[in-house]
């Protein structure tokens, strides 16, 4: 058949359908020959959880306190990278050498306070003898227990430097038992996690504070979820999130108050099953089932995006019968990039229109003159 003529009795058909739905508003009457040329197709409801919101965009993070940023801390030189992006790495393991005279000066510096200290700690040890058995003053003996006091706390100081350098306890006791003063402090991990990211290389010279590793433990990981702003009503803490794509589940966390550019509201959950199929930084699709707290009668379905008609600010679907089709409207639960969820008053045993929506829309908006 022409193209021409393939239309014309289309057209037909549809001026068929319009004239014979004068009688029930909803109804669309459709023959069985009618609907194979139309390209009607038909499928049985997909129940669903009451409350499942399906398809919402998401992102996997890593949470705030299993993230770790390893840096300078002075202006050094880095002798030596000894792990890499993606390396899984165990608590205390040393990931990096570097090496610079300010190392050297922290070294002496600490050295020169320890001495200072054990010679405050002799006098005050002296001192006291001496004001117990009455041979000096009251006055003497506060100037030298002050004295060891401001001592102590530069030692303290002194050792605190060090360790904030990379340097370890065994290091700092190598040190002090008169073993050298050394170039080098080791950066180590400070966790048993996974190497995110390595931001500095063999060779170059960092200043004090500059990022050299970024280490994070990766289980339980979140999910940063974008929910309309329309549903946030439907998610409240504790509620269940899958990932059905990576097998995946955890619960909600926090549901936020801001509202982004999107119009949505960040729902952060925490991934505490299957969270090594997730990779940081990661969009995936979750769902999240959650308790009927709207009252609405009916249930809750999932169709195709195909299987929805909008008209006049109604959702509709179309429910075969035995005359044809009936447009039932339906409340949009959620909406996916290939299927969504709606709840109405379907009893789940119908069958709905999937293919040629366009078709049948366009026959009601015949019907009411729209």
């Amino acid at each position: 058949m022409k193209p021409h003529r393939k239309r014309l009795v289309l057209f037909a058909l549809l001026a068929t359908l319009v004239s014979a739905s004068l009688r029930a508003a909803e109804e669309v009457p459709v023959t069985a020959a009618q609907a194979k040329s139309l390209g009607i197709e038909t499928a049985p409801l997909a129940s669903q959880r009451a409350g499942e919101l399906p398809g919402l965009p998401a992102q996997v993070v890593v949470p705030n306190n299993q993230l770790h940023v390893l840096s300078a801390p002075i202006p050094v030189l880095v002798e030596r990278m000894l792990a890499t992006a993606g390396e899984h790495i165990k608590k205390g393991q040393v990931l990096a050498r570097l090496q610079g005279p300010a190392v050297v000066e922290m070294q002496r510096a600490y050295l020169q306070a320890a001495s200072q200290l054990r010679l405050a700690r002799d006098n005050l040890a002296r001192d006291e003898k001496l004001f117990g058995e009455g041979i000096i003053a009251e006055s003497r003996y506060r100037a030298t227990r002050s004295q060891h006091a401001e001592l102590a706390a530069a030692y303290s100081e002194r050792r605190q430097v060090l360790r904030l350098a990379g340097m370890s306890e065994a290091a700092i006791a190598r040190l002090q038992s008169g073993s050298g003063l050394g170039s080098a402090v080791e950066i180590v991990s400070p966790i048993d996690g996974v190497v995110l990211e390595q931001m500095a290389n063999a060779g170059q010279r960092l200043e004090a504070a500059s990022p050299i590793f970024k280490v994070a433990k990766l289980d339980p990981l979140w999910l940063d979820i974008q929910l309309p702003i329309a549903r946030q009503g439907m998610v409240a803490e504790g509620d269940q999130v899958t990932l059905p794509a990576q097998q995946a589940a955890g619960r909600v966390l926090t549901v936020g108050h801001g509202v982004g550019g999107s119009q949505t509201v960040l729902v952060r959950a925490e991934i505490a099953r299957g969270a090594e199929r997730l990779h940081p930084g990661q969009y995936v699709e979750a769902t999240v089932v959650s308790a009927v707290r709207n009252g609405r009668p009916g249930g809750q379905w999932s169709v195709p995006n195909t299987a929805l008609a909008r008209l006049q600010g109604r959702v509709l679907v179309f429910v075969q019968t035995a005359q044809g089709f009936r447009a039932v409207p339906v409340d949009l639960v959620a909406e996916g990039a290939q299927a969504s969820s709606v709840r109405g008053e379907l009893k789940g045993d119908e069958r709905i229109a999937v293919r040629g929506v366009s078709a049948l829309k366009a026959a009601l908006m015949g019907i009411g003159g729209e």
